[in-house]
Order: structure tokens, then sequence, then C-alpha cells
């Protein structure tokens, strides 16, 4: 059996002693630096995460991540109401088990705009240009399909482009090339815009998420501990050094746990700048407001806060063209279970296109995700017939959210603003993507196949119906970042090896750091930073190193 430590037995001292590293947070990127860390046989590692495990059908099979959403395995997340989204509250799920978000989310592997990475440098993330991450792309990639410099092999993360995809997303792929977007093989490689089908982390009709590429090849390791249903309250500081982390188990036990090296802070975009704060790492005079006494003032820590606001286009289909109308049939659930085969093996957005919805932009600013299914409300919406979406993802946005405590109770969740569409550019963007889209959708490829448009509708013909279709429906892409992002002590959290400003030994190694949100998907950068962190924490000092430069750990 895999070795793991849960919070429903007791830990034994020898256990929870003599960490050189503590990750805190199994989620996308905690997976990656654990495993990573643990590779050196010297290191100590202990991976800590709220929930349990990952070993679901709802996560195993591909086609259901939705049906994960507001449950045990979801942080549920809402807003604050949302000024320019007409006063509404948006739900936002955060995985709360073994993989996190890996192990919920539609599996795209897209790694963003070389231009992303290219902008983090010259705005002074050295060392984080397009060139220097993409070895850390390669290394974590074993593709099935892709064999050139962009991609790699025998990593441990699964990536293929979808298999089998539905006819209707073939359709659709023809109607977007009819519409004058280039078709690609590849849009992780040297061009970006165009049209492809999804590259996926499914392997063998299974979700390949981090948790079972990265940490289930560790877990047998005798010097890496895995904590699970343990909820962190914060890391302790002393004389300016990180030395430990305290959390509480579902029997509400508090312990404290000591590290001799770095401690990792991998809670996702949410949950690294509550740590931080409740740590007393944060803008000062918000943390004196909520009670809590400051330690580093730090102003940037919970702001700057990115998304990429999201809205559908969805479309009827012909009746003799179901599209994955009625996936949820006992028929293909018994299907998957038996063979690993059929519908329930879609990532369902299984085509994806990059676009300019304005030519002198330097980058795409909207990526078309291409269902064969209704989706509308998370996957809660339900049309009676069958129909396709058409998502629509501002990946250049330029509305800054927030994540702020309102206590020290690690209990109660921050107050999250998104404060998406807050630039009224926003919003032209997404009217001029909906008229794309309907280009799109008015192609030869979709003769025979298109039935009437549901979502915006017809009512809305004109940019000023569209503009307020978009304040009322609009949602997020599930891609929150840059809450504690690389920059000055003024402008960001941690320097560009990661390492948070004005504390010795502790570092932030997920999507929160990023300076910017990436143009696409957030996994496959996730996964990148994950890697990145551990090999600042390996070149930085030799287990040996780190454990001479403080006394042996203990545990209170």
């Amino acid at each position: 059996m895999p070795s793991a430590i849960t919070s429903d037995t007791p830990i034994p001292r020898s256990k929870i002693m003599g960490f050189d590293h503590i990750v805190i947070g199994a989620g996308a990127a905690g997976c990656v630096v654990a495993a990573r860390l643990s590779e050196d046989p010297d290191r100590r590692v202990l991976l800590i995460e709220a929930g349990g495990h990952n070993r679901r059908l709802s996560v195993k099979a591909p086609a259901a991540f939705a049906s994960q959403f507001d449950t045990k395995l979801d942080w549920a997340y809402r807003t604050e109401p949302e000024e320019h989204l007409a006063g509404r509250e948006l739900f936002h799920p955060r995985g709360r088990l073994l993989g996190g978000c890996s192990s919920m989310n539609a599996m795209m592997y897209v790694r963003g705009s070389a231009h992303d990475f290219d902008s983090w440098e010259a705005g002074g993330a050295t060392g984080w240009s397009a060139e220097d991450v993409l070895p850390f792309f390669v290394r974590s990639e074993d593709n099935e399909d892709l064999r050139d410099r962009y991609h790699g092999q025998g990593g441990p993360l699964h990536v293929q482009t979808v298999r089998d995809p539905d006819p209707v997303t073939l359709a659709t792929v023809e109607a977007c090339a009819q519409a004058g977007i280039t078709r690609r093989d590849d849009i992780n490689g040297e061009h970006q815009d165009g049209v492809a089908l999804t590259q996926v982390n499914v392997r063998d009709g299974v979700r390949h998420d981090t948790a079972t590429a990265f940490l289930g090849p560790a877990r047998r390791r005798p010097n890496l501990e895995i904590l699970t249903g343990a909820l962190v309250h914060r890391v302790v500081l002393r004389g300016g050094r990180a030395v430990a982390v305290e959390l509480s188990d579902r029997r509400n036990r508090i312990r404290q746990i000591e590290a001799s090296g770095d401690i990792v802070l991998c809670a996702g975009a949410f949950g690294t700048p509550e740590v931080l704060q409740r740590s007393g790492i944060g803008p000062a005079e918000h943390l004196r407001a909520v009670g809590i006494a400051p330690a580093v003032d730090l102003p940037a820590v919970g702001h700057h806060l990115m998304d990429h606001p999201f809205q559908f286009v969805n479309v009827e289909l012909d009746e003799r063209t179901p599209g994955l109308f009625g996936i949820e049939h006992p028929r293909n659930v018994a299907r998957w279970l038996a063979t690993r085969k059929g519908p329930l093996t879609t990532n369902v957005g299984e085509g994806l296109a990059f676009i300019r919805t304005d030519p002198s932009l330097p980058a795409a600013d909207v990526e078309l995700v291409i269902a064969p299914i209704y989706f509308w409300e998370h996957g809660r919406g339900q049309h009676p017939r069958p129909a396709f979406s058409i998502g629509l993802s501002l990946v250049a946005p330029e509305s800054r959210g927030s994540v702020l405590v309102s206590s020290g109770d690690p209990t109660q969740k921050a107050r999250v603003r998104l404060n998406l569409l807050s630039q009224g550019s926003e919003v032209d963007a997404i009217v001029r993507a909906i008229q794309r889209t309907r280009e799109i959708v008015a192609q030869p490829a979709l003769d025979g196949i298109r039935g009437p448009e549901i979502n915006p509708g017809p009512w809305t013909a004109d940019d000023g119906s569209l503009r307020g279709f978009i304040r009322h429906t609009a949602q997020h892409t599930y891609h929150p970042a840059c809450s504690a992002r690389i920059g000055s002590p003024e402008e960001g959290a941690c320097d560009p090896e990661l390492r948070v400003h004005g504390v010795e030994g502790l570092r932030i190694g997920d999507a929160s750091a990023m300076p910017t949100v990436t143009r696409g998907n957030t996994h496959a950068p996730t996964i990148m930073i994950g890697e990145r962190c551990a090999d600042f924490i390996r070149r930085g000092a030799s287990a040996e190193q780190v454990r001479e430069a403080r006394p042996a750990a203990t545990t209170a």
C-alpha cells in the first residue's frame, strides 16, 4: 500500500520529526514539488493536504468533472457580489483532495503564449522567459503524439491529443478553419494562434492528474510522508524565518510540525494568500483591521488576483446529430466501467482555438473552447434538446481582484472579489469574440447540423444588447492566479526564485506566483511553476547543508 499518514489515526512521533521540507497543499503544484524534492533520498519531505484521496469515479471518469462541484471534494468558494457583473455572486470551485484542481478540471493541457513568459521577464521576473521555462514544461511531459523540441517523452504527466472526437467537434474545428483560423496540430509549440483538437491529461480513458502522475510513483519513498485531512492554520515564524506549520486534523487536534529547510506554499490562488495573511504576512493595515498581528508588511499579498472571464455561445443541434446529449445514460457509464472507453472518456472541451479579436494585439486575447454538449452554469444548466457550445475565455484580461481574510480563523474562507470586467475594453473584446463565433457557426461545415442559437440568442443582434447580456451572464474560466505574485516587495509577494519577501525559508510554488495570468488554461503552467520551485530548492542547498543551518526539527 502507498505510504500515507491520515489524520484519523495518531501520527507516530518518529513520523513527524526531522523533516527538511514541508509542502502545504497537494494540488496541481504541490504534488509536483513534493515528488521532485523526494527524488533526493537525503531530503525528508512532508506533504500536507486538507482533503482526502482521489480514488473516486467522479475523478477518474474524465467527463464527470463537473459532478464534483459543490461536494466534499470542493472548497466551493463564492465571490463577493461582483460590481461589474450585475451584482452577482459567482460560484468558484477549487479541488479539496489529492491532486487539487488537477483532479477536478477539464484536463486541458495548455501552456500559454510565449508572449506571456517573455512579458514576465520584461516585467522583472528574471529567468522566466519563454526559453527559460520551456525545459520545465518538457521535463514534466510524456507526450504520446508530438515529438519535437517543444515536447517531452518519459516525464510523469501523460499528454495526448483528444481521441475519437465527436463529429460535432470535428465539424466545428472545420468551421473555424473555413472562417480563416489557421489549423494546427499543436497550440503548445511555436505558434499558439489557431485551431486544434485539445491536448489532454487523459491516459487509457482515465484522468491523469498530478496525484496520479507525480505523487503516485513517489508515495513508496521512505523519505516522503503524506498527511491528509489536515487544515493548515498558519506558518510559524521565528526570528524572520519560517520554522513550522500549525495545523488541525478532523478531530480538531492542533499541532505544529517543524522543518529544517524550506516550507513551500502550494495552496492555490485562494489558499496561499489566506495562509500567508493568517501567518501575519500581507498588507499590515488590513491584517490589523481583522485582528491579525502583522509580521511582514507585504501589500501585494491577496491583491492583483486575475481570472479569465468566460462567456458561452450555445447552439442547438439537429436531432440526428446528438453530440454528447445523454452522455450520462447508464449504458455509457457501464461501458466506461467495463472498458474505460466510450463517451465518458471525453474531457468535453474537445477542441480549442486561439484568436485575436483585434489584429493589432501582440498575441491571442480569446480562447474558444469547443464542446459538443450544452454547457451553462458550471454544467448545471439543462436544455431539452441536443446542443453544442463554444466557450469564449478572455485570456488577456486587465481586471484585478483580491483575496482577503476577514479573521485569523482558518475555517473561514477569505473574501474573494474577482472584479471581472471592470474595464469596458474587456466587454468590447467579448462582444467581438461573440460576433466572430457567430461567423464560425455560420460556416458550411455546420450546415445540416446547426439549429437556432440558444445563448446569447436572436434578441442580442446589436452590440449594446450583447454588452448587457455579458454583464448578466459572464462567468470565470476557473483560472485564478497572481494573488501572491513574483514582484518587488511593494508589488509582489516573492522574488523570481519564489522566495517570500522578508521571510527566510518560505517559498510559493503555485499559480498565485504568476506575475500575470497566462493566455490559456492554467494547469500546465502551474505544474511548470512547481517544477521550477523544486529545482530552485534542490540547486540552492543540499539536504545536509539545510540541516546544518538549523538545529534538528522537533514537534509541538
